[in-house]
């Protein structure tokens, strides 16, 4: 079942981001690893009909927020409001209480409106009013955000950007992808007719054979030797534990995507960038360049 729902999966939403197969593995990769993601990219290169794609596929309750510059954090939690036949408050739920939530142009907001998401994204609930309330089961979050050097936008802060698994860019389609889309414009089919590949229960179980996926005490020095060289480089910030930690899930659900259940160095490799890239501080001789490429050219494997 498992190797036969993921393949279908991904086939689904390679007809609805056309070719990106490696952008759409990593990003089924992350939720099979239980992690949230980042989609970094120009206006209009398919982040949201991505994001659409995988909650309508996975049959799962969705919510787009579009962050801008005045949101205020009720706006994404909710607020309590009193209620008078009652006497007391109230609680109405944001659009958080959502399986999956879209935070569309997540930059565009301020660092407090971001902020807002933290406890969500690493506690699976969240505290208003002094209450805490749970979020529901599966929970993702996949933002996007424009580049900064857009007018408009904020950074993320670490703190925020290490909660996400992994942060991937789309890039330009292919001139053929391009033919092929303005192709079906033309023809009038637009939209892409999805059918609901897994169930959340089934989604659940996909989850867990990720976290059995084994491996090997060589594999696990090779992933940690990458973290050691990250932290021992003066020009960069390193790797925290929880970015060790995200390396190995995403790694082990590249491996079950790729119908393996151990973990070889490859897989490392394959979601490697996508992982560490935006936790890497980078200063003075790296920038310009992929600090993760680095980190790759200068570790090799010893098995």
């Amino acid at each position: 079942m498992s190797e036969h729902a993921i393949s279908q999966l991904i086939n689904q939403l390679q007809q609805v981001l056309l070719g990106k197969p490696q952008q759409i593995k990593l990003a089924v990769a992350c939720i099979l690893a239980k992690g949230h993601l980042l989609i970094e990219d120009l206006p209009g290169m398919g982040k949201t009909s991505l994001s659409h794609g995988i909650a309508s596929s996975l049959g799962m309750s969705y919510q787009r927020i579009q962050f801008t510059s005045d949101m205020l954090p009720a706006d994404i939690l909710g607020v309590s409001i009193y209620n008078k036949a009652q006497q007391q408050f109230e609680f109405h739920q944001g659009p958080i209480f959502n399986q999956m939530l879209l935070a569309d142009e997540i930059n565009r907001a301020s660092p407090k409106t971001q902020s807002a998401l933290l406890e969500a994204m690493a506690e699976q609930q969240i505290t208003q009013d002094g209450h805490t309330y749970k979020l529901p089961n599966p929970f993702f979050v996949i933002a996007t955000q424009n580049p900064q050097d857009q007018s408009g936008t904020f950074p993320l802060p670490e703190s925020q950007l290490d909660r996400f698994m992994m942060r991937i860019s789309i890039g330009y389609p292919s001139l053929e992808a391009e033919m092929q889309m303005l192709k079906t414009q033309q023809q009038g089919q637009a939209r892409v007719e999805l059918t609901q590949c897994l169930t959340p229960t089934q989604l659940s179980q996909l989850q867990q054979q990720v976290a059995n996926v084994s491996a090997s005490d060589a594999v696990l020095k090779y992933l940690l030797a990458l973290v050691e060289f990250s932290r021992q480089q003066g020009q960069t910030t390193g790797l925290s534990p929880r970015a060790s930690i995200a390396l190995l899930h995403a790694a082990k659900a590249w491996a079950m995507i790729e119908q393996r259940h151990y973990l070889v160095p490859e897989d490392i490799q394959a979601v490697f960038h996508a992982v560490a890239e935006h936790r890497i501080s980078a200063h003075g001789l790296y920038q310009g360049k992929a600090v993760s490429d680095i980190i790759l050219a200068s570790v090799n494997p010893i098995l």
